[in-house]
């Protein structure tokens, strides 16, 4: 099957990933939820000298810092989540899903093998290559796909 091969084969960058925003981890959270919002992205990366040490995602804003009542000039050190998973733009789709798929990621880092950030890998974009595959069947789907058949007769 074509989408078998094309897993193995295709690398990650294939997907378009979004571009890197990054921010240093000195930064007041309320710079990362501007970026974020402003962006309309779930994930930013935390840097050190241009280096990623971690990420900041919505579920770090709402469970290390919302939850917690701590205010936005808490500095991203600390609340971000601490060496990521990642993977290399050689990498295959195939790697990401399934380093995504184990950990539950939303959202994964792209780096090079220096640590240098290239690119964020996201579900959303996994999905949209899935379904370039599968065009006719998922573009073709009734909009209730449970409701085949409606419950009553129609008409008189």
């Amino acid at each position: 099957m074509e989408l078998t091969r094309n897993l193995r084969v295709d690398s990650a960058t294939r997907l378009g990933p979004s571009p890197p925003r990054h921010l240093d981890e000195g930064c007041p959270v309320a710079d990362a939820v501007e970026i974020m919002r402003r962006e309309r992205v779930g994930c930013l990366l935390v840097t050190r000298a241009g280096k990623l040490i971690g990420v900041f995602t919505e579920r770090d804003l709402l469970a290390r810092v919302l939850a917690p009542g701590r205010p936005l000039s808490t500095k991203l050190a600390d609340c971000y989540t601490p060496d990521p998973v990642t993977i290399d733009p050689k990498d295959t789709v195939k790697t990401g899903i399934d380093r995504m798929q184990a950990g539950g990621y939303r959202h994964l880092p792209i780096i090079t093998a220096d640590g240098t950030p290239v690119g964020i890998l996201s579900a959303k974009q996994v999905v949209r290559y899935l379904v370039d595959h599968f065009p006719g069947i998922v573009y073709n789907l009734p909009p209730r796909p449970h409701d085949n058949y409606p419950s009553e007769p129609e008409g008189a």
